[in-house]
């Protein structure tokens, strides 16, 4: 049998960096949304990290023909109420400049985040990555798989390996922020690293049966 394709659904380089570097042992090929000629991004309305996992995964697989694999994730923050939640990669979007790359979105949404916590005490900053998974194939969800890691916020960014809010995001286990572990050790114990080798293992199974 061909060696089956399957597309993340992602814009982010560095998503697409840990996704493969899990998924690297199977039999497949990972493609990504640049091997294909641009598709409009879908609606991202739903209410949870599944949600739009899901919802992004089927619209991709329906406009790709291959099986899709979406996730969502961000970051939830307890004295936030959740927040930003869903809204995590957009969290500052009042503010962004006209025509702001990632880098810049990045900066100003941890901006952000540190203003809306500036009074909070140190022991009130809990917070958690979250990641949501979902395999598609057209219409079908196949697969689906969940990941967390638990944290706090600190007061100001440190290290420089990641994206998004690793740099704020404090892993008391490590003493250390996630943009500051080595990406084999962040990819074992993030929330996306946990959510892929779930993933990776049910692949594994859902192929055998393809395959048999």
């Amino acid at each position: 049998m061909a060696e089956r394709e399957i597309v993340v659904a992602t814009g982010n380089p560095s998503k697409l960096k840990e996704i493969r570097a899990v998924l690297g042992a199977l039999d497949i090929t990972v493609r990504s949304l640049a091997d294909f000629p641009p598709i409009e991004e879908p609606v991202e309305d739903g209410t949870t990290f599944a949600d739009n996992a899901q919802l992004k995964a089927t619209y991709y697989a329906k406009h790709t023909g291959c099986w899709c694999l979406a996730d969502d994730s961000g970051l939830v923050v307890d004295a936030l109420h959740g927040e930003p939640g869903v809204h995590s990669a957009r969290y500052a979007s009042e503010d962004y400049p006209e025509g702001a790359d990632r880098d810049v979105r990045d900066a100003m949404n941890n901006t952000k985040l540190l203003r809306e916590l500036a009074d909070t005490p140190d022991n009130r900053r809990t917070a958690r990555f979250v990641c949501a998974l979902a395999l598609a194939e057209d219409d079908t969800v196949l697969l689906e798989t969940f990941g967390a890691i638990e944290g706090c916020i600190g007061r100001e960014p440190a290290g420089d390996n990641g994206f998004g809010y690793d740099p704020l995001f404090f892993v008391p286990e490590f003493g250390k922020t996630t943009a500051e572990l080595p990406a084999e050790q962040k990819n074992a114990v993030s929330h996306r690293g946990k959510a892929v080798e779930q993933f990776k293992e049910l692949l594994g199974e859902l192929l055998a049966e393809s395959d048999g």
